[in-house]
Formats: structure tokens, sequence, C-alpha cells
């Protein structure tokens, strides 16, 4: 991942964009080109009227303060620049194009145990590493969780982060997806970083079995169950280790969970990681159990990028000229909400 680079007065019209590669609920996300520099990036537009409209500023803005902070993990999506008009923020960030683990558990239904453990190893590693800043994550699904193109895991989307909660510290807000929650969130008590655990066990379990733990198409079904259902191991081909790790990730007494004390470091220590060397796979030493083809055209391919938004068209307001220029400086002097008559917000 590049480091933040700051460069005055970028706007709009610095890039090409070239197609619409995801979309959240306040704008969508574009691969741009930068037109002096040559390089690829993924670029977060967001609505700032939408933002306001719905009163998410404060995961907006959570967001970019964790991205501002210039994240420095192999295995989290990096900024390179963020700028305002007055419609308009943009994140301008890593182009991550392996495909969403989301994109390769809908076609293939399952993964093997070895590339299950290896995904869910390089996600520890970086759930931890926020948890180490006193950042939680909060939103652990598959459709956050990217592959690049050498196929390491890049874990996307700090929208529902919460800064300064230290391990054992405790948190209110009842946030991120249904499937994935854990059932203290789900009652409305004070939690912990732990939640981010229970949602590692949630998507390894999805990973090894094809869906999360606790499904249901009925919602108010799938909620009951996370809260009081058994869990259910039942396949074969899933080893003793991995329903070990699946038990204590997916406890719902919360200090009874692995990782509840002593966050990554438990994890690094249970049987089913025994083949991983953790200073390895921090160096991207490990080499991935499935490597993206994305050769066929270059840093830009689009091949793992759901077509639903890849034949969309780009949106010509994208290109509006930036009356506000900014940069990535971790210091703003106000809020990007705050510096003009609209206002803002991602997901």
């Amino acid at each position: 991942m590049g480091a933040i680079i700051v460069l005055n007065r970028m706007k709009p019209s610095d890039f090409d964009y070239l197609k619409v590669i995801g979309r959240g609920s306040f704008g969508k996300v574009l691969l741009a080109k930068h037109r002096k520099q040559g390089g690829y990036y993924a670029v977060k537009v967001l609505q700032k009227e939408l933002i306001v409209k719905r009163k998410e500023q404060k995961h907006v803005m959570a967001e970019r303060s964790v991205l501002l902070k210039a994240l420095q993990h192999p295995f989290l999506v990096g900024l390179h620049f963020s700028f305002q008009t007055p419609k308009t923020l943009y994140f301008v960030l890593d182009y991550v194009n392996g495909g969403e683990l989301f994109y390769h558990l809908q076609r293939q239904g399952s993964f093997s145990e070895h590339r299950s453990a290896f995904y869910a190893a390089e996600i520890a590693s970086a759930l931890g590493y926020l948890h180490s800043l006193n950042i939680v994550y909060r939103d652990l699904k598959p459709e956050n969780i990217l592959l690049d193109s050498e196929g390491h895991v890049m874990l996307t989307d700090f929208g529902l982060c919460k800064e300064g909660v230290s391990i054992g510290g405790i948190m209110h807000t009842i946030c991120g997806t249904p499937q994935y929650l854990a059932p203290e969130v789900l009652q409305g008590h004070p939690y912990t970083p732990a939640v981010d655990w229970w949602g590692l066990g949630a998507v390894l379990f999805e990973m090894l079995y094809g869906l999360p733990p606790f499904y249901s198409r009925s919602r108010a079904k799938m909620l009951e169950n996370i809260l009081h259902a058994p869990l259910l191991l039942l396949r074969g081909g899933v080893s003793q280790a991995a329903c070990s790790l699946l038990q204590s990730l997916l406890e719902r007494d919360v200090s009874k969970r692995l990782g509840g004390s002593h966050d990554l470091v438990e994890l690094q220590e249970h049987p089913f990681f025994a083949f991983i060397n953790w200073d390895d796979l921090l160096a991207r030493k490990v080499t991935p159990p499935f490597i993206p083809k994305t050769v066929r055209t270059g840093p830009c391919d689009i091949t793992y990028i759901d077509p639903g938004f890849t034949l969309q068209p780009v949106p010509a307001s994208v290109d509006e000229r930036c009356q506000t220029g900014g940069t990535s400086d971790p210091k703003p002097a106000s809020s990007p909400l705050q510096q003009t008559t609209g206002r803002c917000k991602s997901r």
C-alpha cells in the first residue's frame, strides 16, 4: 500500500473516470486514472446532500478520520488523496481488482479449509492492527473483504469504524449487517472490540459452509437464531480445529470468546492457524491459495468486478469542477461537512 501523496488543489478533473466498480448508499466507486501520473485508483464519490439528509455525517467523518491515519498495513486499503467540491466528497483509494470475497463465494459456493484459513489469518491480522490503534471495525462481511491482484486480502470500507476504543473498552451503537452482528450488539448491550472476532467467526463459517451461521431467509428468525440457536457444524471435511475455532469465535459469552482478553494473540495461538507463520504472513511472503487472473488488460483489469457495476454509465457529474480543492492533510482545519453549503457521507 502506498503512502498518502499530498498534492495541492487536487480536483475531479485531474482524473479520467473509466468504470463504475461499486456503489454505496451515498454515491458510487469509480475506477479512475490520474491524468498526469498515470496511476489507477478507486475513487469513492460521496454526495453530501444525501449524507446530511440521512444524518450520516458521523459515519463519513469516521471513515475519513481512519483513512487519514495513513494506515500502514498490508491488508488494509489505503487512502491517497481526499478532496471536495460544493456538492461532493472524493476519497481516492487503492484500486484492488481481485474481486470481493463475496463475489468469489457466490461463484464457488464455499472454499477449502486451507484457503479459508489463509484469508481468516490475513483478516485477523488487519483487525488486530486496527484494535492496536484503538479502532473497532464493526462491519466485517464478505462484501468488505477484497482480494488484490496477488490474491491477498484487503479490508475496505471504514464507515462504521469506531475510534478510541481500547481492548476492554465498551460501545453502545447498534450498527452493522444483520447476519454478521454479534448477539451483544443485537441486544443493545454495551460491547467491546470482541465484536470483530465474532464477525470473523461468521465470515469463516460462511467461507467453509457457504452461508453465514444462523442464517434464515426470515430476518426475524435469523436474529432469533443469533441470540439463541445452537451453532450447527454439520458438514464433513471440516477439521476438528476449524470447528473448535468457530465455536470459540461464535461464543455468545464475551468473557469466553476467543480474542476477548488478549485480542489477536489468542487467535494466533489456536491450532487452526498452526501452519501460519505470522511474521511471513505480515510480510506477504505466504503464497495465496488463489491468484486472480488480472493480467489480461493490465492494471485496470475488471475481470472480477461485478458486471452489475461495470456496465453502468459513469455519471457525468463526477467530473464537476472543484471549487474548494483539498488534500489528504491529516490535520484538516475543519470538517468537510462544515466547509460548504452542502454536506457529505460514505458507505
